[in-house]
Order: C-alpha cells, then sequence, then structure tokens
C-alpha cells in the first residue's frame, strides 16, 4: 500500500514538473507575443508617420505643379503677346528686329518644352511613388490583420491553456496534500505494523518453545504407551479415515452439476442429429414416399433407429454419478465406482458410432452417384466424409480417456496417480478437437445445404430436414465449445490433488479398502452425534416433588376428562343416529297425517251427506274417487262399529288396515331411497369439487414447474449478462488508460506546436525587419530620384 502511494506520489510529482515546466514555456510564449504586439504597434505608427510624410511631398508637388501651370499659362500669354508685338513690330521696322522676335520665341519654346518634360517626369514619378505606397501599405495591412488574428488565437489558446494549468496545478496541490496526510497515517500506520510485529515474533517464539516442548513430550507419551503404530505400514494406513476436505467435495458436486447440465445439452443434440440424419434418408436420394430406398440405406436407418438407445444412457450414468457425490462421501478417482458405468455407456456409444460410420459414408457415395450430383456437391459430400471419419476418431480418442479415468476405481495398479494430471490434460485436448471436427462437420453440411437448395428437385420436405439438421449441429457445435471450454476451466481442479489419501501419504487407496474407510468414517461420526448428545438440565428436588404431584393430578384428570370426552362422543354419536332415526320417522308421520286428515275429511262428507238422506251411491261415488296425490288410497264406507282412529301429540296415526300398512311401507322405503340418493348426489357432488382442486391444483404445479424453468433460463442468461458487463468494465478501464495516455500525448504535442509557433513568429519578426529595411531603402532611393 505505502509503496504504491509513494509510486503514485512520484508520479503526480513527475505530472507536476512537466506541467510547471510547460507552464513557463507558455508564460514565455505570451511575453513573446505582447513584445511582437507593441513591436507591430510601433511599426504601425512608423508606417502611419512615413505616411503623412508622403501626403505632405505630395501636396508640396501638387502646390508646385499647380505653380508650374501658372507660370506655363502666364508663359503662353506673353507668347501670345510677343507674336502679337512682332508681327505690329514687323511692319514698322525691317529685317533685323524680325530676326530678333524669332530669336526670342524659340527660346521660350525651349524653356517651355524642359518645363513640361520635367513636369511630365515629376507627375510620373509622383504617380509611381503614390502606387508603390498603397500597395506596401496594403500588404502590411494585411500581414498586421494576420498577425494579429493569430496573436488573438495564440492569446485565446495561451489563456484556456492556463486556466487549464492552473486548475491542474491546483487539484495536484490538493492531492499532493491529501497524499502527505495519507503518507502520514500511513507511517503511524506501519509503525503499529512494526510494533505488533515484534510482539508476533515473540509470542512466535514463545508458541514455539512450548510447541517444542509438548512435542517432545508427546514424542515420549508415544514410544512408551503406544505398541503399534498403523500409520507406519501403508496396507494397514489405508484402513484410516483421512482428512475431509469439505471445500473440495463441495466444488466437486457443482462441477458434476455443471458437467451434468452440458451433456444433456450434448444428448439432446446428438439426438436430434441422429433422428434428423435417419429422416433425411428417408427423403434423398430417394424419396420413401414415392419409390423404396436402397438396401444401404435401409440398414442405416435402421441402425440410426436405434440411436435412443446409445445416446440417453450417457445422461443416466452421468446422473448416477452426481447422485453418489455428497458431502458426506470422499471423491477421487479411486472411490467415484460410477465413473465406471458412464464410462461403458460411452464406449457402447462409440462402438454405436463404428458401427454407423461405413453405412454413413456409402450414404454419401450413394448421393454421389445421384445424376443430380453436381462436382461441387461431389467434393462437399467427400469432405463432409472426412469429418464423420475425424469425428468418429475423435469420439474413440475420448472413450479411452475416460476409461484410463475409470481404471483407478476398478484396477488401482493399472494407473498410477502420477499420470492423472496427463490423462486430464490430453482429454482436454481432446474435447477442443472434438469441438473443431464439429465446427467443420457444421461447415461443410451448411455448404452442402446451400449447394442442394439450388438443385431442380429439391422438395420443402428436404429443405426443412437440411434446416433441422443445421439447428442440431450448431447445438452439437455450442455444446461441445462449452464442455471444452468448461473443462478447460476446470483443469486445475481436476489435477490438483484431492487432499484425500492415508495418513502419512504412505500407500493408495484401494477402493475396497476405501469403502471400509467410508464406513469407520460414518461409525465414527455416529460415535461423535452421541457423544455430544447434551444432557438434560437437573431440576431441584422440592421443585420436581411439586411438579410430580401436579403431573399425577394432571395425569388422572386427563383420564378422567378423556373418559368423559369418549362418553359424550359415544353419547353424540347415538344422539345423531337417532336424530337421523327421528327425522325419518317425523317425515314419514308428516305424510300419513295428511293422508289421514284427507281421509277423514272425505269420511266426515259422506257422512254428512248420509244424514242428509242422500242414496248410499251417490254418497259412495262422490268420495270414492281418487285424487291426485293420494297414491293408494281406497274408499271405505263409515261403519259406526269401527273404531275411530284417533291422533297423537307426534302427529302418528293408528289403523287396522292392511292395505295402509303397505303404502306406509312403501313411502317409507320411497323417503329412504331419495334419502340415501340425495345422499349420494351430495357426495357425487364433494368428489367433482375434489376432482376439480386436483385439476386445478396440477395445472398449477404444471405452471409453477414452467415458472420454475423460466427462472433458471433467465438466471442463466443473467449470469451471462454480468460476464458480459466484466468483460464491458475491463473493455472501458483499457479504453480509459487509452485516452488518458492519448491526453498526454496530446498535451506533449501542444506544447511541441506552442514551441514551434514561437519560432514562426521570431521569422515573421525578421521578415518584418527585412520589408522595414526594404521599404527604408526604397523610400531614400525614391528621394534621391
Amino acid at each position: 500500500m505505502a509503496t504504491d502511494l509513494q509510486a503514485k506520489y512520484t508520479k503526480l510529482a513527475q505530472e507536476y514538473s512537466k506541467l510547471r515546466a510547460q507552464n513557463q514555456v507558455l508564460k514565455k510564449a505570451v511575453v513573446d507575443e505582447q513584445a511582437n504586439s507593441s513591436s507591430f504597434k510601433e511599426q504601425l505608427k512608423q508606417r502611419e508617420q512615413s505616411l503623412r510624410k508622403v501626403e505632405q511631398e505630395m501636396d508640396s508637388l501638387s502646390f508646385r505643379n499647380q505653380q508650374l501651370a501658372k507660370r506655363v499659362e502666364l508663359l503662353q500669354e506673353e507668347l501670345a503677346n510677343s507674336e502679337a508685338r512682332g508681327k505690329k513690330s514687323k511692319q514698322k521696322t525691317g529685317d533685323s528686329p524680325s530676326q530678333h522676335a524669332l530669336q526670342h520665341p524659340s527660346v521660350f519654346d525651349e524653356d517651355l518644352q524642359k518645363k513640361i518634360e520635367e513636369n511630365e517626369r515629376l507627375h510620373i514619378q509622383f504617380f509611381e511613388a503614390d502606387e508603390q505606397h498603397r500597395h506596401r501599405e496594403a500588404q502590411l495591412r494585411e500581414q498586421l490583420e494576420v498577425l494579429e488574428r493569430d496573436a488573438a488565437q495564440h492569446q485565446a489558446v495561451v489563456d484556456g491553456l492556463t486556466q487549464k494549468y492552473m486548475e491542474t496545478i491546483e487539484k495536484l496541490q490538493n492531492d499532493k496534500a491529501k497524499l502527505e496526510v495519507k503518507s502520514q497515517t500511513l507511517e503511524r500506520e506501519a509503525k503499529e505494523c512494526r510494533l505488533r510485529t515484534e510482539e508476533c515474533q515473540q509470542q512466535l517464539r514463545k508458541f514455539q518453545t512450548e510447541l517444542s516442548s509438548q512435542l517432545e513430550h508427546t514424542t515420549n507419551i508415544i514410544k512408551e504407551k503406544v505398541p503399534f503404530n498403523d500409520t507406519r505400514h501403508a496396507h494397514y494406513n489405508t484402513l484410516n479415515v483421512p482428512p475431509h476436505n469439505r471445500r473440495h467435495q463441495l466444488k466437486a458436486q457443482d462441477v458434476a452439476g455443471q458437467a451434468l447440465g452440458f451433456v444433456q445439452d450434448l444428448v439432446a443434440a446428438l439426438l436430434n442429429f441422429h433422428t434428423y440424419t435417419e429422416q433425411r434418408v428417408h427423403i434423398y436420394p430417394r424419396d420413401s414416399a414415392i419409390e423404396p430406398i436402397s438396401p444401404l440405406n435401409q440398414k442405416f436407418s435402421q441402425y440410426l433407429h436405434e440411436n435412443a438407445g446409445y445416446v440417453r444412457p450417457l445422461e443416466d450414468g452421468l446422473q448416477q454419478l452426481l447422485e453418489s457425490i455428497t458431502e458426506e462421501t470422499i471423491t477421487t478417482l479411486e472411490t467415484t465406482v460410477k465413473l465406471k458405468d458412464f464410462s461403458d455407456h460411452f464406449t457402447s456409444y462409440t462402438r454405436f458410432l463404428q458401427k454407423i460410420l461405413p453405412y454413413q459414408l456409402k450414404s454419401l457415395e450413394e448421393e454421389c452417384e445421384s445424376p443430380l450430383c453436381t462436382s461441387s456437391l461431389t467434393s462437399k459430400n467427400k469432405e463432409l466424409q472426412d469429418d464423420m471419419r475425424k469425428m468418429t476418431s475423435v469420439f474413440e480418442k475420448l472413450q479411452n480417456y475416460i476409461s484410463l479415468l475409470s481404471l483407478p476405481s476398478t484396477k488401482p495398479e493399472a494407473l498410477p496417480p502420477s499420470s492423472f494430471s496427463a490423462v486430464f490434460t490430453q482429454l482436454a485436448a481432446c474435447l477442443h478437437g472434438l469441438q473443431d471436427a464439429m465446427k467443420d462437420v457444421s461447415k461443410h453440411y451448411s455448404q452442402k445445404a446451400t449447394l442442394e437448395q439450388d438443385l431442380p428437385t429439391v422438395t420443402q420436405k428436404l429443405r426443412t430436414t437440411n434446416e433441422c439438421i443445421l439447428s442440431s449441429l450448431g447445438s452439437l457445435t455450442n455444446s461441445t465449445g462449452k464442455i471444452a471450454t468448461f473443462f478447460s476451466n476446470n483443469l486445475d481442479f481436476f489435477t490438483a490433488s484431492a487432499g484425500y489419501g492415508p495418513r502419512g501419504g504412505l500407500g493408495l487407496l484401494n477402493p475396497l479398502q476405501a469403502e471400509c474407510m467410508l464406513q469407520n468414517k460414518r461409525r465414527a461420526a455416529a460415535y461423535i452425534l452421541r457423544l455430544r448428545k447434551p444432557r438434560p438440565e437437573s431440576v431441584p428436588y422440592l421443585e420436581a416433588l411439586s411438579n410430580r404431584r401436579v403431573l399425577t393430578s394432571s395425569t388422572e384428570s386427563r383420564e378422567g376428562l378423556t373418559q368423559q370426552v369418549q362418553q359424550s362422543q359415544e353419547k353424540i354419536a347415538r344422539l345423531e343416529q337417532e336424530k337421523e332415526h327421528w327425522l325419518l320417522e317425523a317425515q314419514l308421520s308428516r305424510i300419513k297425517l295428511e293422508k289421514e286428515t284427507q281421509r277423514i275429511a272425505d269420511l266426515e262428507r259422506q257422512l254428512s251427506m248420509a244424514l242428509a238422506g242422500q242414496p248410499p251411491s251417490a254418497a259412495q261415488s262422490s268420495p270414492a274417487a281418487p285424487r291426485p296425490g293420494q297414491e293408494g288410497a281406497e274408499s271405505v264406507e263409515c261403519d259406526p262399529k269401527e273404531p275411530v282412529p284417533t291422533t297423537s301429540l307426534v302427529g302418528m296415526l293408528t289403523t287396522t288396515q292392511i292395505s295402509e300398512e303397505a303404502g306406509d311401507e312403501q313411502s317409507r322405503e320411497q323417503l329412504i331411497k331419495s334419502h340415501y340418493m340425495s345422499r349420494v348426489a351430495d357426495l357425487t357432488a364433494q368428489l367433482q369439487v375434489a376432482d376439480s382442486k386436483a385439476v386445478h391444483f396440477h395445472a398449477e404445479c404444471r405452471a409453477l414447474a414452467k415458472r420454475l424453468a423460466l427462472a433458471e433460463k433467465s438466471r442463466e442468461t443473467m449470469t451471462e449478462e454480468v460476464k458480459m458487463a466484466n468483460q464491458n468494465i475491463s473493455r472501458l478501464q483499457d479504453e480509459l488508460t487509452t485516452t488518458k495516455r492519448s491526453y498526454e500525448d496530446q498535451l506533449s504535442m501542444m506544447s511541441d506546436h506552442l514551441c514551434s509557433m514561437n519560432e514562426t513568429l521570431s521569422k515573421q519578426r525578421e521578415e518584418i525587419d527585412t520589408l522595414k529595411l526594404g521599404s527604408k531603402a526604397n523610400s531614400k532611393k525614391n528621394k534621391s530620384r
């Protein structure tokens, strides 16, 4: 920690010194720019002064030009006057004055001609000087604007950099203060750690002396008291319980569970591949629905149809191996007896692949002999033949290595423990070879399927079958890749020693001896559990006596209460039975009462009619007619000698007629039948409700199972997303480091750029100085002219 902080501190100090040097360069550049701007201002003032001088010269030249023009006008007027005078004098005088007059204008003409030429020359010089001055002034103004813009840009860059560097300097100063505080705290912690280490060293010396004395004491006791030490003999030492590594057991259980998941995917992919291959044999090159296929393909299809009997035992064998690995067992190659079963299943599947390989190759040759097979398809079929041979050979290698790993559980002397790591390494390489072989098969088969789609006689069934085979090959490639990656990642776990073995490292762990050792381990664990059984807490004597009295009284009262409860329950059951009986009796009595009341009403009506003097036939005809609602009722004549029926309090009627007793029995049977039918209807309704509830619970369980499967899938996807997020984090950290480096490179490039800008500014100053010297020389030349 302290070294890391010191390294960070040195790095920050280096960055601070670098930024400080860059800041000095920037300050120098700012000072140079200010000096350049002041020199440019002075040059501008000088140019303005020279411009004023040139303007004054132009004014003087224009004034002189005006004077010369006026003088020329005066001379012309004088010439005109002189000519007029000459004409007049010519008339008056003779030849001599005329000659003098002729000579005088010629002198004026020459003088005038010279003045005109001089004036023209001055005009030309003035115009050229003016044009040069304007052109030079425009150039200097453009250069001045460009330089001012560059200076403004440089000033803005310098301001931004200075602000940025000031912020970084402040930040670095704050970091420096924090690091100083942190370094002080670390120094204090280091001092404390030194003190603690000294104390620990003293304690270690003390413990070493104590342990050495205890070791001597125990060795003496062992020499004196122990008559037989079984750890010295390898045969007896293997029966001792080795130290149990629970972490290794949990890791082995987890690894076996993951391997089972991968093998389940591999088994599903192999089943799909063989099934769809069988379906393709029935479709191409001959469609079995139209014409019979060849005997070779029939035999090939028959063998492919038996693939489930060879593929599914792989999953079952690995499932049994996973079930045999628990936290209580000791998992090594010598104790995993179930690995032999898995090896036998894998050997049977390898033999199955060897059995179907010739038929598969001949089937591909038959496809090549088809008239619609092109040269490209023939080449792809040959490549597929090579791939199938390669895949079968890889499975044979896997079978050999798995058989070698299963030998220690049956014949421990056949494979020494020193060869375990080499076998596991070769097995991992063979799994990667299987993945490569599956990739080649998938690649060449996809190319073959694309070529077959271009054939004119291809059917939709063949296309669908090819797509299914390609999907199964893709899943095979993915599952073999996952298995190879999983085995490579856990290769250290497989090759590392499990930590199990006889005490002292003497001898090998025989499977039979390992079984005996596990039994001894279970017995020892059970014995330790019995020893560790907690004792019940003791109770004081007086409290125990009072508790005993309470317990006896409570037991007596409990027995009495249980007897009362049983009696009350029996009484309740008997009363329930009586209740049901009397309910039936009440229903029968109610029916009888209704019948008897109706019968009495009829008899009273007949009696009243008989007393009124009506003939008995008419009196008997009307009441004898049966009414609806009366079942089995008969007309009875009123006999005063017969006893009059009476009703009791419960509504029961007494009668002596046999027909009425028969009707009562029928009505009672009908009531009992209706009662039990209602009970049966209730029970059927309850049964239907129970069935509906069972169906509902079954559907709910299926839905929960589906939700559990979806949750497992989502968990797998989330783990993959977490892996991807970790990869993204590492990638972003790498990008952050690269951006930091690029920013540092950009800062160094900016400092170099500022240095180059200073150089360009110095060159521009030199050019300006040379231009000034040239302008001064030109002005001197113009003045001399």
